[in-house]
């Protein structure tokens, strides 16, 4: 069932992409999926991806696929999971390879286990732009 989910999401048309500066920076697809955070008074950055149905294994490694004109493959053991199992977050301090596998591709997979989510990367250029700035934005 777990593969189905992954070719929906695959075959899904792209969706837009938003910024919101407050109350942290905050960048989101259209659907919900994956969520990138950035509170400068930790600082601290963060990645959710949201499954709106199933739940993510619990596997010892959490990937990251970025396919396109600059791919990058990151993969991490510091990954959380939800109490309901539907969301997987990363947090760390520095988040140069994932900003840039959203900023310069055209899709991005989540691994963990055997669910794999794909999420398009179409249109992410200006909030991206806007997300990158909000730092300087809310330290002010």
């Amino acid at each position: 069932m777990r593969l189905t989910f992954a070719f929906i999401l695959l075959a899904a048309p792209a969706g837009a992409w938003d910024f919101s500066p407050s109350p942290i920076c905050t960048l989101t697809d259209a659907d919900g999926t994956v969520t990138v955070t950035y509170d400068a008074r930790l600082p601290e950055y963060s990645v959710t991806i949201t499954l709106p149905d199933g739940t993510w294994s619990d596997d010892p490694a959490f990937a990251m696929n970025f396919v396109g004109d600059r791919p990058i493959f990151i993969q991490t053991d510091r990954h959380q999971i939800s109490p309901d199992g539907r969301s997987l977050t990363v947090t760390d301090s520095g988040f140069g390879n994932v900003l840039d596998g959203l900023a310069f591709n055209q899709r991005a997979y989540a691994i963990s286990g055997d669910t794999t989510v794909g999420v398009s990367l179409e249109g992410i250029g200006p909030a991206m732009e806007a997300f990158r700035a909000c730092p300087e934005a809310n330290l002010a």
